[in-house]
């Protein structure tokens, strides 16, 4: 165990998540299906081995789906009240290690413990959710053309629902899909992502003690480990209706073409390019916040974080020095330490990536503002902290239309009204998340109206990073079109069915047509 480790109290929130045999590629409740090769996992905080798990292999993956299919059978008939009251006791142990979870996010992934915590909070949300979302998954009662007859719509579970997700949250995302798709009555079978084995098998820990104490049929809540090799089982598998992934654009169309040649269906959570509006009517001040605490929150690895800022050029030289100023004020290192703003970039090749689109940018013709950089000495030594970055660009740069996940803002001005401005923030192929900082009614609803931002998410003086749980939360174009968290967003995980009753002597056929015998 590392000094930073034992200092902040890594091996005991390991021990509280049941990881405490987690170095010799087994951990409780999960090895029964691990047969694969060893993967080790170091934490980008300090680089030392955190733990080892070991990779799915195909007959694993044989029998996980099995069982899963098994236990979706007997799921299905569970009431949503009595599958909610699960979940209502799986969001009770959240809640209770809300602490030791949020810090092994943070030192496995390398964001501030703050946003570790922050990560879980949004677990226990989604659940309360999900929760009082078991007593409501209503349908539609509709008049039928045919006396004597009623029509309506229901829901049934959909089947085993297949969800990959990212680095960067490594446990919410999970959450926000099998939270609903529990109380919808779907078993799970979860691919975390590999860079980040041991909080999936945190959360698979809490869930199989909560599953165990309920009588839940084996396979509700399923973990699969290894790179896209593994993913690729589960998206080519006619037996999971649903495949909800999260990650990069290249990743989603390689899923989306795998899901739709066997016709089923693909949630899709992408790739976000988020700009910022600036106005002459903005609060700077709020402008400020918003924009810096999008660029460089995760170290700029959220798909919501702030990659452009749009200022009018009445604002322009205003705003940009204020954002460089307060960039002087963010404090780089340990992300455990509260002290601290920004941790550190995932892994050396998300460093490379960070030192490539500071380069282009340059090559391109942009101006840096504010210089990158790699971090090194003592509380550097795991080589992937990095210096949040600005610089001037122009959007139509190659570097600008690509989504660089890393702490790099780009800088542009526009002119004339907030059409000109919506022409830059919609020029790109991606469309999660946008937001305008503005005290002009008019500008607000122009950016809110249907000639107005493209993409799923669109914010008014409020930034671009992060999204609550009560709103559906996804993208437009390249990002996906997908749904997930709050709102009706619960239907994806579904079946929809049309149901016409007649209680009539006689059977009257729709559209007056006649049929005597």
């Amino acid at each position: 165990m590392s000094k930073i480790a034992e200092e902040f109290g890594i091996k005991q929130a390991l021990e509280d998540l049941g990881l405490n045999d987690i170095n010799n590629g087994t951990s409780t409740g999960t090895d029964w299906f691990s047969n694969g090769d060893i993967i080790e996992s170091y934490s980008p905080v300090d680089g030392a081995l955190i733990g080892k798990v070991k990779a799915t292999t195909k007959e694993d993956y044989e029998k996980v789906i099995t069982t899963a299919d098994a236990g979706f059978k007997e799921w299905r008939t569970w009431t949503a009240p009595q599958r909610g009251e699960v979940v209502r006791q799986f969001n009770d142990e959240l809640r209770r290690l809300k602490e030791p979870l949020g810090k092994l996010v943070s030192y496995e992934m390398g964001k501030s413990y703050q946003e570790g915590l922050g990560e879980v909070q949004e677990m226990i949300d989604i659940c309360d959710f999900a929760v009082g979302l078991s007593r409501q998954l209503y349908g539609l009662t509709m008049h039928s053309e045919r006396p004597g007859h009623r029509m309506y719509e229901q829901y049934h579970p959909l089947g085993v629902v297949g969800i990959i997700s990212a680095f960067n949250f490594p446990v919410a995302v999970w959450s926000w899909n099998t939270a609903l798709a529990w109380v919808c009555g779907d078993a799970c079978i979860w691919k975390g992502s590999e860079k980040t084995p041991l909080t999936s098998v945190a959360c698979q820990n809490i869930a199989a003690r909560v599953f165990k104490e309920n009588n839940v049929p084996a396979g509700i809540s399923c973990l699969i480990t290894g790179d896209y090799k593994v993913g690729e089982m589960m998206t080519k598998d006619d037996r999971v209706p649903l495949i909800s992934a999260t990650g990069s654009i290249k990743m989603g169309k390689i899923v989306a073409q795998a899901v739709a040649a066997r016709l089923g269906k693909s949630l899709l959570e992408l790739g976000g390019n988020n700009a910022i509006i600036v106005t002459p009517d903005a609060n700077i001040k709020n402008t400020v916040i918003g924009a810096v605490f999008g660029a460089v929150g995760t170290c700029g690895q959220r798909c919501t974080s702030t990659r452009r800022l749009i200022v009018h050029e009445d604002v322009y030289d205003k705003v940009k020095e204020a954002v460089v100023s307060a960039y002087k004020q963010i404090r780089i290192g340990n992300p455990l330490d509260e002290n601290n703003h920004v941790g550190p970039l995932i892994d050396k090749d998300a460093v490379k990536n960070y030192q490539a689109a500071l380069d282009k940018v340059v090559e391109e013709g942009g101006k840096i503002l504010v210089e990158g950089g790699v971090l090194e000495g003592e509380g550097y030594e795991s080589g992937c902290y990095v210096k949040p970055a600005i610089a001037e660009a122009e959007n139509h740069f190659a570097i600008v239309q690509h989504e660089t996940f890393a702490p790099v803002l780009y800088l542009m001005k526009y002119s004339g009204d907030v059409s000109d401005a919506l022409k830059l923030q919609n020029g790109v192929k991606q469309g999660l998340s946008s937001a305008i900082m503005t005290n002009n009614l008019r500008e607000a609803e122009r950016f809110l109206s249907a000639e107005g931002s493209d993409c799923g998410i669109a914010n008014v003086n409020i930034g671009t990073s992060g999204a609550e749980i009560g709103g559906a939360f996804g993208g437009e174009k390249e990002t996906g079109g997908g749904r997930e968290s709050g709102s009706d967003a619960w239907k994806v995980y579904m079946r929809r069915q049309t149901n016409t009753i007649n209680y009539t002597t006689e059977l009257p056929l729709a559209q007056g047509i006649k049929f005597d015998l």
